[in-house]
């Protein structure tokens, strides 16, 4: 049995990143990939039109071992030979490889990921199912509440109190979740 994967979020603002690809798989990594301050490079023969106007650093030609030097994080949107041979080499190069829909060459999956408020939820299926992972985000996307800002305000102004309280972690929790019980018995009185 596989040992279960290490959940992670990445900063990757100003970092390179390489980008393996160029086709509809590739350009739909790439926007996640500016969106979080990457500085992607794509390597492949060909390029869809998204990313030129995308203003990545474009390639124009095969992947060479050469292209993961230097970089924090790769994805490999490529045929699964090529995917193959860049989990190879960032193996050697301890960089860590999202190749996309080809687990067997992956050493990082990306999850199925939900953004609102400043909340950022990801469900993964260990790579092994990433349809259901999207659909699983969905599913949390519709449970989540249309108010989730005001719960994020509300967790950073008792997270300064509980700071300067010196308030254990483990404490943390049950008075968060009285804080944000308090949000509706506002509303209910007014």
């Amino acid at each position: 049995m596989p040992k279960p994967l290490f959940p992670i979020f990445l900063k990757l603002d100003g970092r390179p990143v390489l980008l393996v690809g160029g086709g509809a798989v590739a350009t739909s990594k790439l926007a996640a990939l500016q969106a979080a301050g990457a500085r992607v490079t794509v390597v492949a023969p060909r390029v869809s039109e998204q990313i030129v106007a995308s203003g990545a650093r474009i390639v124009d030609r095969r992947f060479r071992a050469s292209d993961v030097d230097g970089q924090w994080l790769v994805v490999s949107a490529a045929t699964p030979l090529v995917n193959g041979q860049v989990a190879r080499v960032a193996n050697r190069q301890r960089v860590f490889v999202n190749a996309v829909d080809d687990p067997a060459h992956a050493t990082a999956y990306l999850g199925g990921v939900l953004r609102r408020a400043g909340v950022t939820v990801a469900v993964s299926t260990d790579g092994r199912a990433p349809a259901l992972a999207g659909l699983l985000r969905e599913g949390l996307e519709a449970l989540l509440p249309g108010d989730l800002e005001e719960w994020v305000t509300a967790s950073q102004r008792e997270r300064r109190k509980w700071k300067t309280r010196r308030v254990p972690m483990q404490k943390r929790r049950p008075k968060l979740l009285a804080a944000l019980n308090r949000l509706y018995e506002k509303r209910q009185q007014s």
